[in-house]
């Protein structure tokens, strides 16, 4: 049965470790993604020593490094070439303004959480906002880290330039592998008007959030309460719903917790030895960037390890530090969790209908592009609309996630969300059968094939409007079975077929049980 099986087609039982090293790669992106990041920070790094900078230049450096190949996603070359072009547009103002702050804890606190919500609110505007809001909010994160004052300007300045500079060569110059990729836009999130708006409810909370945990996380240590802030910011990154952030949090306490374990076995040993820490560090950036698309918690268990080695090289590790830093992260969760939990909740049902819509209207578009290349359109290509419905599912499991995690108390609607996600991986299964046969010049048209479209597109159509019992038993009645000879028609039954169990999970109570 389709809700037995796990949303990512392993089965049941599979270990995490597995899911995250053996998971698929289509086209070795993400180790593609992992090991360019390696060359760009490395050389980033190499340089700022190369010409002299201090080991606090080169730290910096290599930050700056690390955001420009991570967050910048915009869907062409050239606009990621100027995303990254901004980059210090966005960051060396704000790093400017937190070192003169340094000694002014109110306004710098006050400035910190300003540039926390205006981060999160900068989503509005899509990738690039995105992106320039994650490098000014780690901007002055990392001026709290180094303790940087207005003397270092120069030298920091410099050393981001700088690497900015080498991981773009890198990037689009030695290891440009998105030249032959099908061209994506990162989906938006659902819009609206005024507080309607995530983006700017979100804002409210990841600031009200950073409050709670800046104001907490000075109790705890006033030298480093900015973990607690960092961390209420991460949880807010690249989640909508209450529901994904409520996950997002317990996983990266989770990594976290992993992450000062394994501290205490290789960060506290190295005790800052130079190569050795290199190694760790290295390792350590290609397992952020491998992993980040399939566990959250072993990115965070990578960025643990990675900063406990710098704080080795820096000469301040100890044991005590590594305990509060889980403490810290711990205050920074809760206060992401209470922020959204009471301040303008967004719910996970709204978002997940808002994401699983946009998917079945691609899927629509993904089966209109294939047919018209079958009936000889030169001009048709269902590839992009591919790409972009992989990218689309990758959002709804991103939105169902809090109701199949294995501690969702919920179990109608986990099982419903889990027979949703089969139900659309079926889907998109099919539609990538279809398309790569629509791309065979040798595929011919065939007169059954715009009959089984109308239907396709009949179904999607009686998805999206929340059609009445009748109209979903004439749905299912339409699709034929899937005994044609011909390969684009067996797709498109299969399709058909999945569009209608859809109905069921799509269009009952949430809270209903669901039939076998």
């Amino acid at each position: 049965m389709p809700s037995a099986r796990d949303p990512r087609g392993t089965r049941k039982g599979s270990s995490v470790l597995k899911r995250v090293f053996v998971a698929p790669d289509p086209g070795r992106v993400r180790l593609r993604f992992a090991s360019r990041a390696v060359i760009g920070i490395g050389l980033a790094v190499a340089l700022c020593g190369l010409v002299g900078h201090s080991l606090v230049a080169a730290i910096t450096g290599g930050l700056a490094a690390l955001l420009a190949l991570f967050t910048v996603t915009d869907a062409t070359v050239r606009q990621q070439a100027v995303t990254t072009a901004l980059l210090p547009v966005a960051g060396l103002p704000v790093l400017a303004v937190a070192a003169v702050l340094h000694d002014q804890p109110v306004a710098r606190d006050l400035v910190f959480l300003a540039v926390m919500g205006a981060g999160v609110y900068a989503r509005r505007w899509g990738p690039r906002g995105h992106s320039l809001g994650v490098f000014a909010f780690m901007t002055f994160f990392a001026a709290q880290f180094l303790h940087t004052v207005p003397e270092q300007l120069p030298e920091l300045y410099a050393a981001v330039v700088l690497s900015l500079c080498a991981a773009a060569t890198v990037r689009f110059g030695f290891w440009c592998y998105e030249r032959r990729l099908p061209v994506v836009a990162a989906p938006a999130p659902p819009q609206g008007r005024g507080l309607a708006r995530i983006t700017t409810r979100q804002a409210v909370q990841a600031t009200l959030g950073g409050a709670f945990a800046l104001g907490l996380g000075q109790v705890l240590s006033d030298q480093r309460w900015y973990w607690a802030v960092g961390a209420t910011w991460w949880v807010f990154v690249n989640t909508t719903s209450r529901g994904e952030t409520l996950v997002r949090g317990f996983r990266r306490v989770l990594g976290t917790v992993i992450g000062i374990a394994a501290g205490f076995f290789v960060a506290i040993p190295l005790d800052g030895a130079g190569a050795p820490t290199a190694a760790i560090v290295a390792v350590s950036v290609f397992g952020i960037f491998y992993t980040a698309a399939v566990s959250y918690s072993w990115m965070m268990f990578f960025v643990t390890v990675m900063v406990g080695v710098l704080y080795g090289v820096l000469g301040v590790l100890d044991a005590s530090l590594l305990w509060l830093r889980v403490a810290e992260t711990a205050v920074g969760a809760l206060g992401a969790v209470l922020a959204v939990l009471v301040i303008l909740p967004v719910t996970t049902h709204a978002i997940t209908d808002a994401w699983i819509r946009k998917a079945l209207r691609c899927v629509h578009a993904c089966t209109a592009e294939a047919a018209e290349r079958l009936a000889g359109s030169l001009s048709a290509d269902p590839g992009p609309r591919v790409a972009e419905l992989d990218v689309l599912l990758g959002r709804v499991r991103l939105s169902l996630a809090p109701l199949v995690h294995p501690l969702s108390p919920l179990k109608a609607r986990k099982a419903r969300a889990r027979q949703v996600l089969a139900l659309l991986d079926d889907c998109v299964r099919e539609v990538r059968g279809l398309a790569s046969i629509a791309a065979d010049p040798a595929a011919s048209h065939d007169a059954r094939l715009s009959a089984a479209c109308s239907r396709v597109e009949a179904a999607v159509e009686a998805l999206l409007r929340q059609e009445s019992r009748e109209e979903k038993d004439a749905v299912r009645v339409g699709a034929q079975p899937g005994t044609a000879m011909d390969p684009a028609l067996a797709h498109l039954h299969g399709l058909e077929r999945a569009l209608a169990d859809l109905a069921a999970p799509l269009h009952s109570s949430p809270r209903a049980p669901i039939a076998a």
